[in-house]
C-alpha cells in the first residue's frame, strides 16, 4: 500500500484523459449555457478574444502572413492543444493530489472568467455560463477519479478503497472509468453542439438582415466602364464578390446587433452631440462607390485587398452635424467589440467618399463585414479606418488617444502604399514555352495606377497592358504577352501611381505601417 504523504505513479495516462474529458465538460456546459447570454461569455471566445488583446504586433503579423484569412481557425486549433495539454496536467494532478488538482481546476475556471467579463459589452451576469461549466467540470472529474483511485490507491484517495482488491475488481474498475469516461466526452460533444444550434434558433439578426430592404442612394455609383478586368484567364474579378471578400478582424465571435438597438454616438471635441439610429441612415442621403479595401498585413503579393461597390452616410456629413472644434485632428472609432481605430479627422472630411456603410454589392452588409454598419475609408488601410460594428466616434486628438493596433506599435497614420502583384501564372507553376499570358492588379487608392512594368529575370523593365481604370479608389488590372522560353524564371512587377511615384523595391514587413517591396515570381518554362 502507498505510503501516506508519497505520489503514487498510477494509471497516469487514464489520469489525464479524465483531464480532457473534464475540460471538455467545461467547454461544452458553458457553450450550452451561454446560448442564454452574450455570444462573447463562452470560454472559448473570452480566452481566443483575450489572447488577441495581448498580442505582440510580431505574431499577429506572422500569424496573417502564415494563415491568412484562416489566423482564427489556426488560433482555436493552437488553443484547442493547449487546453488539451493543461487538462492532462491537471487530471494527472487530481488523480495524485485531489486537492491540488481541484485548486488548478480553479484557477483556471477564475482565469476564465476573468476573460470574460472583461470584454466589452459583457456584463457580470456573463460570467455565470463560464462558473457553472467550471463546477460540472470538477464533478465530472471526481467521478472519473474514484474508479482510478479503485486501481491503485493514492494517499488523497477516499476512505472505504481498498488498494489491494483482486484482479477482477481492478478490471471492474477500469471498465468503470472507460465507459464512464466515453459517455462523458460523447454528451460533451452533443450538449455543445446543442447549445451552438440553440444560440442559432435564438438568433434572429441573421433573418433580420435577409428581410432588409435598402433604399436607393441619393447619389448611385458611377457606371462601370468596359475593359476594367484584365483579359488574362485566371486574375481576381474586378468586383470581389461578398464571400470572397478577405476578413480580418479581432472578432472571434462575430457580433450580432438587433438594427434596432444599434445607435452611434458622435461626441468628443464637438460642438453638437449627435447620436443616430439605424433608421436614421435609411432615411438620410445615401452615396454608392466602389471602393478596394487592403489591409496593413497584406505581403507583397498577398491577397487581403478586395474591391466592391458600398452604400453609406457619408462621414464628412456626420461631422458636419457634429461640428468638431479647434484642435481635433483625429476620430476615434469604436466596435461594439472594443476594437478601435484612429483615422485623421481631414481624411474624413475631405471629397474621398469615406462613409458608414451599410450595403456591400447591393445587399446588407453581410455579419462578418459589419452589419449593420461599419466605417469604409477610402486610401487607408483597414486597421485605421475600417471599424466593423461601429457604434461610437469621439473626435478627439491623436496626442490624447490611442487606438487599437497604436497601442501595440503600429503606426498612427496608414495610407495604403502602392503596390502590384502577379496572379497569372502563381508562383511556382510549370508553364509551356512560347506566349504566356501574364496578368495581376495593381493599387494605390486616391491616387490611381498610371504604369504597371514587368521584369523577366534581370532584363529591362517593360510596360503591361493596363486595363481601363474605373476610379482612383478603386484598384486597376494589368496584362503582358511574355514569349517564355525554356528554363527557370523570375517575374517582377512594380507600379507607378497617379502622382509619378514608382512603387519603391525597398523591401519592409508590415509592421508599422504596411508592406512595401517588389514581388517576384519563379516559374519554370518547358
Amino acid at each position: 500500500m502507498t505510503k501516506p504523504g508519497t505520489w503514487s505513479k498510477g494509471p497516469d495516462s487514464m489520469a489525464a484523459l479524465a483531464g480532457v474529458v473534464s475540460a471538455a465538460v467545461v467547454l461544452s456546459v458553458a457553450e450550452l449555457i451561454g446560448a442564454f447570454f452574450t455570444a462573447r461569455a463562452t470560454p472559448l471566445f473570452a480566452l481566443g478574444s483575450t489572447f488577441i488583446d495581448f498580442t505582440p504586433p510580431w505574431l499577429k503579423d506572422f500569424a496573417v502572413a502564415t494563415f491568412g484569412t484562416n489566423d482564427k481557425a489556426a488560433l482555436f486549433a493552437g488553443m484547442g492543444v493547449t487546453i488539451a495539454v493543461l487538462a492532462c496536467v491537471l487530471g494527472v494532478t487530481a488523480y495524485r493530489r485531489w486537492a491540488l488538482g481541484v485548486l488548478g481546476v480553479l484557477f483556471m475556471g477564475a482565469v476564465i472568467v476573468a476573460c470574460v467579463v472583461t470584454r466589452a459589452g459583457v456584463g457580470a451576469t456573463d460570467a455565470v455560463p463560464s462558473v457553472l461549466g467550471t463546477s460540472a467540470g470538477i464533478v465530472v472529474l471526481r467521478s472519473l477519479m474514484v474508479p482510478l483511485w479503485a486501481l491503485k490507491a493514492s494517499p488523497e484517495a477516499p476512505a472505504g478503497i481498498d488498494p489491494d482488491g483482486d484482479d477482477e475488481a481492478r478490471r471492474t474498475s477500469r471498465r468503470r472509468f472507460i465507459t464512464a469516461a466515453g459517455i462523458t466526452a460523447a454528451a460533451a460533444g452533443v450538449t455543445a453542439a446543442g447549445g451552438r444550434l440553440l444560440s442559432a434558433a435564438r438568433s434572429n439578426v441573421a433573418k433580420a438582415r435577409e428581410a432588409l430592404r435598402l433604399p436607393s442612394p441619393a447619389r448611385a455609383a458611377a457606371p462601370v466602364p468596359a475593359g476594367v478586368q484584365s483579359p488574362v484567364p485566371g486574375v481576381t474579378p474586378w468586383l470581389t464578390p461578398n464571400n470572397a471578400f478577405y476578413r480580418i478582424d479581432t472578432a472571434l465571435s462575430v457580433p450580432e446587433i438587433n438594427v434596432n438597438d444599434w445607435k452611434l454616438r458622435v461626441h468628443g471635441l464637438v460642438e453638437q452631440e449627435v447620436i443616430l439610429t439605424f433608421q436614421d441612415l435609411l432615411d438620410a442621403s445615401l452615396i454608392e462607390a466602389h471602393v478596394t479595401l487592403t489591409c496593413v498585413s497584406n505581403p507583397v503579393g498577398g491577397n487581403l485587398a478586395g474591391n466592391a461597390r458600398w452604400l453609406g452616410l457619408p462621414l464628412r456629413d456626420v461631422l458636419a452635424r457634429a461640428k468638431p472644434t479647434n484642435g481635433a485632428d483625429m476620430v476615434l472609432s469604436t466596435s461594439i467589440d472594443g476594437f478601435s481605430a484612429s483615422t485623421p479627422l481631414q481624411v474624413l472630411q475631405d471629397g474621398r467618399d469615406a462613409m458608414l456603410a451599410i450595403g456591400m454589392n447591393g445587399e446588407p452588409l453581410p455579419l462578418e463585414h459589419g452589419y449593420p454598419v461599419r466605417m469604409v475609408v477610402p486610401g487607408l488601410y483597414g486597421f485605421v479606418s475600417a471599424t466593423k460594428w461601429v457604434v461610437d466616434l469621439e473626435v478627439t486628438r491623436f496626442a490624447d488617444k490611442k487606438a487599437y493596433w497604436t497601442n501595440r506599435g503600429w503606426s498612427e497614420h496608414g495610407p495604403i502604399k502602392t503596390m502590384a502583384r502577379v496572379e497569372v501564372p502563381r508562383s511556382f507553376a510549370k508553364i509551356p514555352a512560347g506566349k504566356v499570358a501574364v496578368g495581376g492588379t495593381a493599387w494605390a487608392q486616391t491616387r490611381g495606377i498610371t504604369k504597371v512594368e514587368i521584369q523577366i529575370d534581370d532584363g529591362p523593365w517593360a510596360d503591361a497592358a493596363l486595363s481601363t481604370e474605373a476610379s482612383t479608389l478603386t484598384w486597376r488590372q494589368w496584362s503582358y504577352e511574355w514569349e517564355a522560353t525554356p528554363g527557370p524564371h523570375y517575374i517582377k512587377v512594380r507600379a507607378t501611381d497617379g502622382t509619378g511615384q514608382v512603387q519603391t523595391g525597398q523591401r519592409a514587413d508590415p509592421v508599422p505601417d504596411g508592406a512595401s517591396g517588389w514581388q517576384s515570381v519563379m516559374v519554370t518554362v518547358q
